[in-house]
């Protein structure tokens, strides 16, 4: 009897895998069999280039070293490394067969060229929402690029994540091919920042959560999560208390996209990449849209502190000592940093961030601000991983945390511990 059961469930279990699986293909989109790749105008070239820096796909398609759009960059992700493809026009290793439909297919549905489902490492959830005229314009660049002869490097992704079943069944559960995002009761600024944000510039790959199955709650989550084996935490863009930008001014928020720095902030560890490569290079316009809709968010209730949780404890003594010998000489005796230079401590959202592990990489690791045409020469963090023992980092941070009105918790030398690799 409990065998005949068990065989009924396997034969469920296999009967939902073939419907998803089916499902997952009826939802496709069919390329005519006469797509051939075609040449772009100039106009399509130049757009298609500042297009593709909106989403910042060169430094994603750039091995460390290599050759731009040649492919190569490992991607890490908790179920094994997946190397980004070579997008040049070479025949053989590259796009130089694909016509402009199966760049929108890929972008759009998330398959390459022969149909075989993308990993979403690839952030076709968010590129699902790009126009057809914006996709053609991107391949139109690509097919203008050198063609370079670089085989694409095989993805060392585990069983079953590396299967076009559990793509399927992942793609069933949280991907749906979708259109450009709009909202006839908001402006057109707005909407212009809605596309930009959710679609091209795929801000929630980072600033959602993620599940055990690498899925996040959707497209227009950004409230916030750690960034899968990097050990980064992006913050919710919808909090108050921690990257929201509701009480800024929309001066403000294109200053930290455009320069990386602004009187309320700076962008550092991933951020600073996405300005470096990114949104440093778009128009006033589109980065005043992306603030208005920014701005616009739903914010979350601020956060209620346990004040037992916030105050001081017996490791105060060490991490004072260690703040004065090692920060105070440039965040001030009172954290209040310097202007233009190196960022107040007190009352900064980022130093009382949960999970701490900004702090860490930053004590650790060192940073900077990203080098742009309005912050050239931007100042920077060294890294205290040589200095400083796990204990110590908890005990400065710890201090820093609770000191200069700051009301964070306190840092254990685990964490630091958990936080400072990728």
């Amino acid at each position: 009897m409990m065998r005949r059961v068990w065989h009924v469930l396997l034969a469920l279990a296999l009967a939902m895998v073939l419907a998803v699986v089916v499902l997952d293909f009826r939802s496709d989109e069919a390329i005519p069999a006469n797509a051939t790749p075609v040449e772009g105008t100039a106009e399509q070239v130049q757009r298609g280039l500042y297009l593709a820096t909106a989403g910042n796909c060169m430094f994603c398609h750039t091995a460390p070293g290599g050759v731009p759009y040649a492919g190569g960059r490992p991607i890490d992700t908790p179920f094994g490394t997946v190397f980004t493809s070579n997008l040049t026009p070479d025949d053989a290793t590259g796009i130089g067969t694909w016509a402009p439909a199966h760049l929108w297919r890929a972008m759009h549905h998330g398959r390459s060229k022969d149909g075989h489902r993308l990993f979403p490492a690839f952030p076709y959830p968010n590129y699902t929402h790009v126009s057809r005229e914006d996709s053609d314009a991107i391949y139109a660049y690509l097919r203008s690029l050198p063609p370079v002869r670089q085989p694409n490097a095989a993805h060392t992704v585990g069983f079953p994540y590396n299967t076009q079943v559990a793509l399927a069944v992942w793609r069933a559960l949280f991907f749906w091919p979708g259109g450009t995002i709009t909202d006839p009761l908001q402006s057109a600024e707005w909407n212009r920042g809605a596309y930009l944000v959710q679609g091209l510039g795929h801000c929630n790959a980072c600033h959602s959560a993620r599940n055990l199955l690498g899925g996040s709650v959707g497209v227009l989550d950004l409230s916030g999560g750690l960034i899968p084996m990097q050990n980064w935490y992006a913050p919710s863009l919808a909090s108050p208390d921690e990257a929201g930008v509701a009480a800024w001014d929309t001066r403000d928020v294109v200053a930290l996209l455009r320069d990386g720095v602004s009187t309320r902030g700076s962008a550092i560890g991933p951020m600073a990449e996405v300005v470096q490569h990114s949104t440093q290079h778009l128009t006033e316009a589109d980065l005043r849209a992306m603030a208005v809709y920014l701005k616009a968010l739903p914010q979350e209730a601020a956060r209620v502190i346990d004040p037992a949780a916030s105050s001081p404890s017996g490791r105060e003594t060490v991490g004072s000592r260690l703040y004065g010998q090692h920060c105070a000489q440039c965040h001030g005796a009172q954290g209040e940093g310097v202007a233009g230079a190196y960022p107040a401590l007190a009352g900064n959202r980022a130093v009382t961030l949960d999970p701490p592990a900004n702090l860490v990489r930053v004590v650790l690791l060192g940073g900077f601000a990203p080098s742009t045409a309005g912050n050239p020469r931007p100042f920077g963090m060294p890294p205290f991983a040589t200095v400083l023992s796990e204990e110590d980092v908890a005990a400065v941070l710890t201090h820093i945390r609770k000191s200069f009105g700051n009301q964070g918790h306190t840092v254990t030398a685990f964490e630091v511990h958990r936080y400072r690799t990728n």
